[in-house]
């Protein structure tokens, strides 16, 4: 299930990083501070997905498993 949960968190991981910086750059707010926030959103957004990863994994095998 580990293998599993690498390939989710793969395709996870990017989509919650490109979220995160995809915020810092269309909030006027965050776009001048956008050299110390954009590693820091895509790094959130890489940890954010590991557990996610992992619920999404445990029932692609449960469902598969089971058959």
């Amino acid at each position: 299930m580990w293998k599993l949960a690498v390939l989710v968190w793969l395709v996870m991981g990017i989509t919650f990083a490109g979220i995160g910086v995809m915020v810092v750059v269309a909030v006027p707010e965050l776009y001048n501070q956008g050299m110390h926030l954009i590693p820091l959103a895509a790094g959130i957004g890489a940890l954010v997905a590991v557990p996610c990863s992992w619920l999404v994994a445990r029932q692609i095998y449960g469902m598969t498993a089971a058959r």
